[in-house]
């Protein structure tokens, strides 16, 4: 039994999955607030385009 223990205390995998796991947490975070903030910016970018075309007169 107390072999047991003690291969079971020294077992790091699931430690090392949720490590992981929690890496993959925080670069999603950082990808979709890039993402949000980029599009912000591409989306005002169009929009004057869009408006410079418009007062344009042929």
């Amino acid at each position: 039994m107390k072999s047991l223990l003690k291969r079971f205390s020294k077992n790091e995998s699931g430690a090392t999955a949720i490590e992981y796991g929690l890496i993959a947490g925080l670069i999603a975070v950082v990808i979709i607030t890039a993402v949000g903030l980029i599009g912000t910016e591409l989306e005002a970018v169009f929009n004057l385009i869009q408006t410079r075309l418009g007062t344009i007169t042929p």
